[in-house]
């Protein structure tokens, strides 16, 4: 939920600073236009531009990135884990929360989770570890789990025979 609220924020962040290089650059136009001070001018210029451009932009895909965030407190918090429950919950179509679902996997938004089909479902994938084994040292006698790259006994330092 974390990461979606952080990737929300940012958006946020963008389409705002967008809107404000957008309304300061006419001022900085017309003022820099007046005055005959072309720099700020120039500035101005750039900043209308950029933002007449981007702000418009930014603020949809802030727009349809909210509904993600919702996607994603439905799953964590209030555990709907089918398309279906979704999308009645949300009141949306269930396309739309395929693709909002698609979304919040790519973006890792729903780590812990995996979608088979429809379904929502627990990852229960253990990552691969290193493999332990148990050896004696002949040496010191101490019993001891070791793995392939730290082969030796942590007592006396020797180095542990692999038994294959």
């Amino acid at each position: 939920m974390k990461k979606a609220q952080a990737y929300l924020n940012r958006l946020l962040i963008v389409s705002i600073v967008l809107t404000v290089l957008f309304v300061g650059g006419i001022p900085s136009l017309i003022v820099g236009a007046v005055n005959e001070i072309w720099p700020l001018m120039g500035v101005g210029i750039a900043c209308t531009a950029v933002g007449f451009y981007a702000m418009p932009v930014a603020w949809s895909i802030y727009a349809s990135a909210r509904p993600v965030k919702r996607v994603v407190y439905a799953v964590t918090e209030e555990h709907l884990y089918t398309v279906h429950e979704i999308a009645l919950q949300l009141s949306m179509d269930e396309r739309n929360v395929r693709a909002h679902l698609d979304k919040c996997f790519n973006k890792g938004f729903l780590i812990g989770y995996k979608r088979e089909g429809d379904n929502i479902v627990l990852n229960e994938n253990v990552a691969a570890g290193k493999k332990e084994m148990f050896a004696e040292c002949p040496y010191c006698g101490a019993k001891f789990t070791y793995t392939r790259d730290n082969a030796r006994c942590p007592y006396c330092g020797s180095p542990v025979a692999e038994n294959k």
